[in-house]
């Protein structure tokens, strides 16, 4: 599932279709692993929002916002869900399980 705000939105309507038609889905924040979706793996949200800070202050320091160079996420983070696996038939192998950041039970 790509990252749009109009989908984040409805975030849990999306988790609750899936798991209603039984269809694993990849998500791209953690928020809707919060809301019952398998796995997620996307860019940290609010490690994003400590870079704008940045941005900011160099901005208030002078330096014009023309010239800063494009910053592309620099922290990822896999979010897994295992109540989620199990309602769905799938066992998570244990490298996998081993990777994620957060792994709810």
């Amino acid at each position: 599932m790509l990252p749009d705000s109009f989908l984040n939105a409805h975030s849990v309507e999306i988790a609750s279709l899936a798991a209603r038609y039984r269809l694993p889905v990849v998500y791209p924040y953690r928020l809707y692993i919060k809301v019952g979706g398998l796995l997620s793996y996307g860019n940290d949200v609010f490690d994003n929002y400590r870079l704008a800070a940045g941005y900011v202050d160099r901005i208030l320091k002078g330096e014009k916002p023309g010239e800063l160079p494009v910053q592309a996420p620099v922290k990822f983070e896999l979010v897994l869900n295992l109540k989620t696996a199990k309602d769905l038939g799938f066992s998570l192998p244990p490298t996998l399980l081993a990777r994620g950041d957060e792994v709810i039970e």
